[in-house]
Formats: C-alpha cells, sequence, structure tokens
C-alpha cells in the first residue's frame, strides 16, 4: 500500500476516536467552554463588551494610519479592515489558547481523567462564540457606512465554517508541540506576525497579488478565508479556488494534528 494512502487511512482513524471521544463527553465540552469565557472576562469592568470595543477601536487606529499612507478615500475601508482584523483576531486567540491549553490545565489532568484532547476544542470553541458576538461590531459598521447587505451574504457561513476548521486542526498540532517544546510560545507568536502581514489585513492586495511575490498571499490559507469572507461582505461570488485551497488545507491539518495529538497524549503527564 502507498505510504501516503496508510498516512490518509491513519489520519483519519485517529481523528474518528477523537471525533468519538468528543460526543462522548459534550457535556464536559460545554462546561469547558463556559469555563473559558468566564475566565477570559475575570476581573474586567467591561466583560464581553471589550470583545466589541477592541477590534472598533484597532479599525479607527488603522483606518487613520493606513487610510493616510495608502491614500485610500474608499467609504467602506474601514469595513475592509475591520472584517480582515476580525477574522486574524480569531484565528490568532484561538490557536494561541489552543496551544497553552495542556500546560494550562495541568493540575485538571493529573486529578481527573477527561479526553485531553477536549482542552484544546475547547480553547477554539470559547474563542469562536466571542468571535461571533464581535460580529456584531461588523454588522453596525456596515450599516453605518452604507455597506449593504445583498444576496452573496450567506456565502459568509462557507469562510467562517472553513475558519474553524483551520483553527482546530492548527490548535491540535499546536497543543501537541507546544508540551514537548515550550519555545513553541515564542515562536508562535512570531509566525503569526508573520501571517498577518500575508493575510492583507490593513492594506489592499491587488497590486501585491500581481506581481511575483503575489504566491506569497495565495499559499496562506488564511489570506484565502478572509479574502472569500470579504467576498460576501461586498457583494461578490467567492473565489472557488481559495475556497478548494483553504479547506483542503484545514481538513488535512485536522489529520494531522489529530494523528500527533492520539500517538502522544499518554505522554503528556510525564511533561507538564
Amino acid at each position: 500500500m502507498p505510504i501516503r494512502s496508510r498516512l490518509n487511512k491513519s489520519g483519519k482513524a485517529e481523528w474518528d476516536m477523537e471525533r468519538n471521544k468528543v460526543l462522548q463527553n459534550r457535556f464536559i465540552l460545554s462546561e469547558l467552554i463556559k469555563k473559558g469565557i468566564r475566565l477570559k472576562y475575570r476581573r474586567s469592568y467591561l466583560g464581553i463588551i471589550w470583545s466589541l470595543l477592541e477590534p472598533l477601536l484597532t479599525m479607527i487606529v488603522l483606518t487613520i494610519v493606513f487610510g493616510m499612507l495608502m491614500g485610500v478615500h474608499d467609504r467602506a475601508f474601514p469595513v475592509y479592515i475591520l472584517s480582515g482584523r476580525l477574522l486574524y483576531g480569531f484565528y490568532s486567540q484561538s490557536t494561541t489558547t489552543a496551544l497553552k491549553s495542556i500546560r494550562a490545565n495541568s493540575a485538571m489532568i493529573k486529578k481527573v481523567y477527561v479526553p485531553k484532547v477536549l482542552y484544546p476544542l475547547s480553547g477554539v470553541l470559547y474563542n469562536f462564540i466571542i468571535f461571533l458576538i464581535s460580529l456584531i461590531v461588523l454588522a453596525g459598521v456596515s450599516a453605518v457606512l452604507g455597506v449593504r447587505p445583498t444576496m452573496y451574504l450567506f456565502q459568509m457561513l462557507v469562510p467562517l465554517f472553513v475558519l474553524l476548521l483551520l483553527s482546530i486542526g492548527t490548535g491540535l498540532i499546536l497543543s501537541t508541540v507546544g508540551v514537548f517544546f515550550r519555545d513553541m510560545e515564542y515562536l508562535w507568536g512570531v509566525v503569526l506576525m508573520l501571517i498577518m502581514y500575508t493575510c492583507a489585513v490593513f492594506y489592499l492586495p491587488e497590486k501585491l497579488l500581481n506581481s511575483r511575490f503575489g504566491w506569497v498571499l495565495k499559499v496562506n490559507p488564511l489570506y484565502c478565508v478572509i479574502s472569500n469572507f470579504r467576498s460576501a461582505i461586498f457583494g461578490e461570488w467567492m473565489n472557488w479556488k481559495y475556497l478548494v485551497y483553504s479547506f483542503t488545507f484545514s481538513i488535512v491539518s485536522i489529520l494531522i494534528g489529530a494523528l500527533l495529538f492520539y500517538k502522544n497524549e499518554d505522554k503528556f503527564i510525564l511533561h507538564i
């Protein structure tokens, strides 16, 4: 049997095992999600309202700075920036939370048996819930600036779903590597910076896409997701090549992440 076929079958088997664990422990997963949301806003006066204010304030700053630098006077430019900022922000926060999840819950792991995959998964999911709430800001800003919804708006569900899959896959990989390699927390911060600059969060990518460096954006699955999400906002069809690529990348990352996690989760107790 070819090596690739064996890897695909092995990865699918591990993913099925991890999925069954999640389904059998839905109540524990929901409690971990609630706990994550409570801890995120513990001792915060604004609480979850900050998840609405932070992207709004960031949008204002980026619009002023980069709008002036690039000479962009389009009334909808703040919506362009905010949409990219929200999606990148979720990916950054959810994957970072997943990366730290095993070590952050080391005391519980040592005392109570809970399927370990629930920790990184809950980290991604509770950040996704907060992210969905923050989309209220995007809707409000779009209404104020005259970006009206069209029939294409419904297709935003597709890139949002792909974004969730991509975050879960990346989170599983990082949570495993982070147990054995503590410096991954610092390295991932650097990688996230590189990802941000290749996501066209605050600049228009047309010139770069048409240059010889256009591949830098196109190989970034998060850029493909953000681009398709923006298409839904501004009333355009999605780029199907971007969709196929980002979806395939997400599924592969989940399979690899599930395989790595399942093969190494019994060793976690020795390193936390």
